[in-house]
């Protein structure tokens, strides 16, 4: 499901990416050569083109019809057979299809060399433009739809469970953060932000219901940044008690005669106050029989069970947001743009802001490829979930794409904005190069993200 969600996301994105250099392309009377979703390597899915009046399509093909040639004003559109990008082939442009050899002949009044600079550069920032109002339009979209549910950091009576690496340095299971530097805290996403993003020195937490204020060392960041993947793939998680939601099929439990509503506090006599030192106590247990304490109206009641191999009860429990006070705001229509635009440029601000760990040690370590960004996705699907991240993705896409390295749209950009400073345009043979080397950076990126998923996998499978 993750896959799935994942490659659906990234094509969505990809798709609207190439149309805004698609749309800026064809304003100017610039020739669109072909437009493709997936790459289509020596074999294209479908291919499609439109002359004589008409749509004409060939599915599972190899070559193309003689006669398409022949309208070369008019774009093929097609589907490749490796799911991964996409490009919108621009006439006249040095990109990675492209070298100077093609340009050898005189600029005809269609290309995009021979359009004003202006015009290129709307062109070729077209995609990064597109993605941006795209996520802008999936936040408002997503307020309006669902509104905007948050679970306050105080809401969680039970507190968090911490890393390995913040309870080393003076976090203990159970804390609450109340604030990090004097800066108050409402959400837990925000303790991440603080304690990764900013230099962050001191944290108040309220354990065992009194304040406690204690200093952070200064390398905290590098020690997050180092140790966050080894024991723990998150810094803090919610506690929260095993509350039966409901039963499965042939449920132990239900048949033991627990109901819907019941609170697991204890297994064999030892005490279990959260639902994952339960669940953690529960697996050691398989085909034994157990006694499972639990209150219901208030009561203190238990009763006993035998499981089988699979360790399991058969009871499904209730979620946080379940379980403790929820903000939910609702978006009318005309609310949602501010608040989803708002929310559009928050987002870009931290990661922006986030991006300064790559130039450490540490941070460069933790750079992931697809799967990191698959893992982002749940296992189970969940349109709201599955937008939310569309929109993050499309920001980090537009962002991404903007960097001045030469392969990237912002490559085009930082020569074609040289280009109207300066008034000289660089030579093709130099954006050749350029290009070559552009893709090399991005290429040996590519591996050394993707790289650094493999080792971990391995790591925690070995």
């Amino acid at each position: 499901m993750r896959i799935l969600a994942l490659l659906l996301s990234l094509s969505l994105l990809v798709f609207v990416h190439e149309l805004g250099h698609y749309f800026f392309a064809r304003l100017f009377k610039t020739r669109v050569t072909r437009f493709y979703l997936f790459f289509n390597y020596k074999f294209s899915i479908l291919k499609a083109k439109r002359f004589n009046g008409k749509w004409h399509f060939k599915w599972f093909n190899a070559t193309t019809p003689e006669e398409w040639d022949q309208y070369p004003d008019n774009t093929m559109f097609g589907i490749g057979w490796i799911p991964l990008g996409g490009y919108c082939d621009i006439a006249g442009m040095i990109d990675e299809n492209k070298d100077s050899k093609d340009f050898e002949s005189t600029p005809q009044p269609w290309e995009y060399r021979s359009k004003k600079a202006w015009q290129r550069l709307l062109i070729i920032s077209g995609g990064v433009l597109v993605n941006f109002v795209v996520a802008m339009i999936l936040y408002v979209a997503i307020l309006f739809s669902w509104g905007e549910a948050k679970l306050p950091i105080q809401n969680a009576t039970m507190g968090y469970d911490y890393a390995h690496v913040l309870k080393t340095n003076g976090f203990q299971d159970g804390d609450i953060v109340l604030a990090i530097d004097d800066k108050p805290v409402h959400y837990s996403a925000e303790v991440s932000e603080y304690l990764v993003i900013d230099d962050a020195s001191e944290v108040t937490v309220r354990r065992n219901g009194k304040d406690t204020t204690f200093a952070l060392p200064k390398d905290i960041r590098e020690q997050i940044l180092a140790n966050i993947n080894n024991v723990d793939s998150q810094l803090l998680v919610v506690r929260y008690p095993f509350v039966i939601k409901d039963f499965v099929a042939g449920s132990l439990a239900e048949k033991a005669g627990m109901m819907a509503g019941d609170s697991l506090v204890s297994l064999n006599g030892v005490a279990t106050p959260t639902a994952k030192e339960f669940m953690t106590d529960l697996a050691s247990n398989a085909d034994k029989e157990i006694v499972v304490g639990f209150y219901r109206g208030g009561e203190l009641m238990s009763l006993s069970m035998q499981l089988d191999g699979s360790a399991k009860m058969g009871a499904y429990l209730k979620s946080p947001t379940e379980i403790y006070t929820v903000e939910i705001k609702e978006y009318g229509f005309f609310e949602s743009i501010p608040a989803g635009i708002s929310i559009g440029i928050e987002t870009l601000v931290t990661y922006v802001k986030s991006l300064k760990l790559i130039f450490t040690k540490e941070g460069v370590s933790q750079l992931g490829g697809f799967g990191s960004i698959g893992s982002l996705f749940p296992e189970e699907w969940n349109w709201a979930v599955f937008w939310n991240m569309t929109a993050f993705l499309s920001i980090i896409l537009a962002f991404m794409n903007i960097i001045p390295i030469p392969g990237l749209d912002g490559g085009h950009v930082m020569f074609t904005l040289y280009e109207i400073i300066t008034r000289r345009k660089p030579s093709d043979k130099f954006l050749e190069y350029a290009q070559t080397v552009g893709m090399v950076i991005l290429f040996a990126l590519l591996i050394y993200a993707n790289g650094n998923d493999l080792f971990r996998w391995l790591s925690s499978k070995f």
